[in-house]
């Protein structure tokens, strides 16, 4: 996860109604996610061949009252299936493009660098993290818990309106970064605001274990 500090009108346009920019110490943040889908099931059934995929969302965060949410600005997976399927069930802003990802563990098997690829050629973009240390439980009230811990997802629905669904999962370990880039033509997948964003450093970043995750049946907000 590579957290970059923005200003709030960057985003602005882009939150759905119903929903307000969320931010941590006064501050507004937008993060690039690479992570690895597992035994995906939908409805509970199995797709064949759309089981284990890779997924690299850009996402800011939002509020509804007390619940706590994010706003993806664009998801890319390797599978134009799963791009469908997400863009109809949830309207949210999916593509699909080749994708390759790298995990390095240590002597327990525990992940301490990864890497993510997209994109082909002259397109061709990635994200790499090494990371320092044990891993920790984000303590409650700081950084790591902020992007770590918003269980809700948002989108602006077909028509006007907004689209709330529940994300369930356990706290995630996480791990601090010793070095953390980006590289690649942004600009082709994010457009010339979002690119200068990636190109710039990280205001945090950070390695996080993973766990089961429940995506839950959209729902309206009138």
């Amino acid at each position: 996860m590579l957290n970059y500090t923005v200003d709030p009108a960057l985003l602005e346009p882009a939150v759905p109604s119903g929903v307000e920019l969320d931010q941590f110490q006064g501050k507004t943040y937008l993060s690039l996610v690479g992570f690895e889908f597992q035994r995906t099931r939908v409805r509970g059934l199995a797709v064949p061949f759309h089981e284990n995929f890779e997924e690299v969302n850009l996402r800011f965060y939002v509020r509804r009252g007390e619940k706590r949410g994010v706003v993806f600005l664009r998801e890319l997976v390797p599978r134009r299936a799963v791009a469908a399927v997400a863009r109809i069930a949830f309207n949210e802003n999916y593509r699909a493009t080749p994708m390759s990802h790298r995990i390095e563990t240590d002597s327990d098997g525990e992940a301490v660098a990864a890497e993510y690829s997209w994109g082909f050629a002259e397109n061709r973009c990635s994200m790499r993290i090494e990371t320092e240390g044990e891993g920790f439980l984000p303590p409650d009230g700081s950084l790591s818990q902020f992007i770590t811990e918003h269980y809700w997802g948002y989108a602006a629905g077909r028509g006007g309106g907004c689209l709330e669904y529940e994300v369930e999962h356990p706290r995630w370990l996480a791990r601090k970064a010793k070095t953390a880039t980006f590289s690649g033509n942004a600009d082709r997948f994010y457009g010339p605001r979002f690119a200068e964003v990636l190109a710039s450093e990280p205001a945090s970043a950070f390695l996080a274990n993973g766990s089961p995750v429940t995506v839950f049946q959209a729902a309206r907000l009138v």
